[in-house]
């Protein structure tokens, strides 16, 4: 879900996020993994923006992963076989603030081979460096802060001032996401208007998603519920059924060695319907006994 926010902030608002990593406003328009020729290694959390000169490739993380490095590399000699004359930018941007020395990793070394690429830990970046550019709003509430409520609020008054309503939506919801990477619920809903969040994308998305994957849990626990209840069943039934042909073959002796039906019902539990049936399929030299 992260992944996603990240990814839908940076390609709805490029030139925002342009301005804070690249330092200028560049038009950047979506790059698709699929122009790179081989497939991507995780196209969920790619995020690949470029101009006619720069490509400008982003990754978040909630948490640090030891893959990162090895990722930076692999989309940077991506890139430049399908663009070799392109500058490239690369950026690992951490959301949740963790002491992993993983996330301050900044280059891939193997052998004689060195790569670098930028790392940004949100929880050391200034607050005011978001609160400018819609785009960048959500971000600030992870940012360097000892009131995050108080950014929070920050926040929800440079929303408001957003003209798009749609922009606006989107941005609301975002940041309700983000927030809750660091705040309570009660605490974002207090300070971000949920009517707005119902009319975004964003919004829509996650309802999606969260539907998706409650259908997908039901569908296992129905499953596992249905199995479970199956083999009780079958079981149930299976211990019913040989009782009941234990019954009907002590009630088959009683009646060859003669025994009075009457006793046959008590002995067994069968019916006297059920006992007779029985007799009607022994030979007729032992029914007439």
């Amino acid at each position: 879900m992260f992944d996603n926010i990240c990814k839908f902030l940076a390609e709805t608002f490029p030139a925002d996020f342009a301005t804070w990593l690249l330092g200028q406003p560049v038009e950047l328009t979506e790059l698709s993994p699929a122009e790179l020729s081989l497939e991507p290694i995780r196209a969920d959390a790619l995020i690949l923006l470029q101009s006619d000169q720069i490509v400008l490739h982003l990754e978040f993380q909630t948490q640090p992963k030891a893959d990162i490095p090895f990722r930076m590399i692999d989309y940077r000699l991506r890139v430049y076989r399908r663009f070799p004359q392109k500058q490239m930018q690369q950026a690992v941007i951490y959301l949740q603030q963790t002491a992993s020395d993983l996330a301050r990793q900044t280059t891939f070394i193997l052998e004689n081979t060195r790569h670098e690429f930028a790392v940004i830990r949100l929880w050391e970046q200034p607050t005011q460096l978001f609160l400018h550019s819609p785009g960048l709003l959500p971000f600030a509430v992870l940012s360097q802060s000892d009131d995050r409520v108080q950014v929070l609020q920050q926040v929800a008054e440079a929303i408001e001032q957003i003209s798009d309503p749609r922009a606006q939506s989107n941005v609301t919801a975002s940041a309700s996401v983000l927030a809750g990477l660091v705040l309570e619920e009660e605490t974002v809903r207090r300070w971000l208007r949920r009517d707005l969040m119902q009319e975004s994308v964003v919004y829509r998305s996650i309802l999606e998603e969260g539907l998706e994957e409650g259908r997908q849990q039901g569908l296992q626990q129905g499953l596992q519920q249905g199995l479970q209840q199956g083999l009780q069943q079958g079981l149930q039934q299976g211990l019913q059924q040989g009782r009941e042909e234990e019954r009907q073959i002590l009630a088959l002796n009683f009646l060859r060695e003669g025994v009075a039906i009457a006793v046959i019902v008590r002995a067994t539990g069968l019916s006297i319907d059920q006992i007779q049936q029985l007799q009607a399929t022994l030979p007729p030299s032992v029914q007439d006994e």
